[in-house]
């Protein structure tokens, strides 16, 4: 886990790290949310739909910008303020991510900055992009 403090965090740094998504994972959210939805829990409801399998829920693909602001950057020191997401392409089971940032630009008054943030999957494509406003909640300058 990073523990960037707030003077550390410069524009134009990133962060990434890769994930796999399981079907584990799926059922795990769906006991969490109790989002029973067939696109997401039944296969052949999906693929009647066009889809090659069921479908990712795209808050758990969102979730994974958690773990970028609070394990990455910056870290242990992360408040997460505000994320804005936008699911360009869907997600499967055993769908292999990256999960990046770029910090675009820095508020020293709150000592917050905004992130540009995108998730790609193992076929080098977009599913989601967004951006992420995030404390730094080191108490220093």
């Amino acid at each position: 886990m990073n523990e960037y403090r707030y003077s550390d965090i410069k524009v134009g740094m990133e962060e990434s790290y890769q994930t796999e998504i399981t079907e584990q994972m799926l059922e795990h959210f769906r006991e969490i949310t109790g989002d029973i939805n067939p696109l997401h829990c039944d296969r052949e409801f999906a693929k009647g739909k066009g889809y090659e399998n069921r479908v990712v829920y795209g808050m758990l693909t969102a979730s994974f910008l958690s773990t970028l602001a609070g394990v990455y950057l910056p870290g242990k020191n992360s408040l997460i303020y505000e994320t804005s997401t936008k699911f360009a392409k869907p997600v499967f089971p055993g769908d292999g991510l990256t999960v990046w940032g770029i910090v675009e630009e820095k508020n020293d008054l709150f000592h917050m900055f905004t992130m540009k943030v995108a998730i790609v999957n193992q076929k080098g494509e977009k599913v989601l992009r967004g951006k992420m406003k995030v404390g730094v909640l080191d108490g220093t300058e």
